[in-house]
């Protein structure tokens, strides 16, 4: 029942899609229509507004942080508890109810949830995010490098419960990014801040 609850109020946290929401509070219509169709903060940044974008970022980053924090305060001793929160949260980004099921890619809130499960583990995935976005300029490409960190820092850590569930978060996410990755591939992906073809 406590697991239930935990997945259950982490998605409904996790499924509100404050992209959307913003930009149309700044006037800019459906966030679907523009760029790439997708709710996250990258897309926000092809609206032109930065600080619209980074309102995104923190906030999406936040519910799934928060999803974990509230599990934590009511089932201090359960970590499952935590990381059913968690997967609750992102399923929510992912997969809104309020948007036929069809949600941003899941990056932010996955290193929310991560910084509050483990804070050592959500550093290092944020600093390899950072480091390969300073370095190519591609939002896709620097998540992507991040979600394959999430595992590699929850095993140095020994923490097996954390290393399974970032093997699938990272599977996943990496799944909801494979239109990115044929991009890659051909060389055709747009740099952080420019526009999508």
């Amino acid at each position: 029942m406590t697991l239930a609850l935990a997945v259950i109020a982490g998605y409904l946290l996790g499924s509100i899609p404050f992209g959307l929401v913003l930009t149309r509070i700044a006037g800019y219509g459906d966030l679907r229509t523009i760029g790439s169709g997708n709710i996250g903060a990258t897309n926000v940044l092809r609206t032109g507004n930065k600080p619209l974008a980074a309102a995104t970022l923190i906030l999406d980053a936040g519910k799934g942080a928060i999803a974990v924090l509230l599990a934590r305060t009511l089932a201090p001793d359960e970590p499952s508890i935590a990381i059913a929160a968690a997967a609750g949260a992102l399923a929510g980004h992912l997969y809104p109810v309020w948007l036929r099921f069809r949600g941003g890619k899941g990056v932010a809130t996955t290193l929310g949830t991560m910084l509050a499960l483990e804070w050592r583990i959500g550093v290092a995935a944020c600093v390899a995010w950072l480091v390969t976005a300073l370095l190519f300029r591609i939002s896709s490409l620097a998540a992507l490098v991040a979600m394959l960190i999430l595992p590699l820092a929850a095993w140095g850590l020994g923490d097996r419960a954390l290393t399974w569930f970032a093997i699938a978060v990272a599977a996943v996410v990496w799944g909801k990014h494979a239109a990115n990755l044929q991009r890659l591939a051909a060389g055709t992906e747009p740099k952080i801040g420019g526009k999508r073809a």
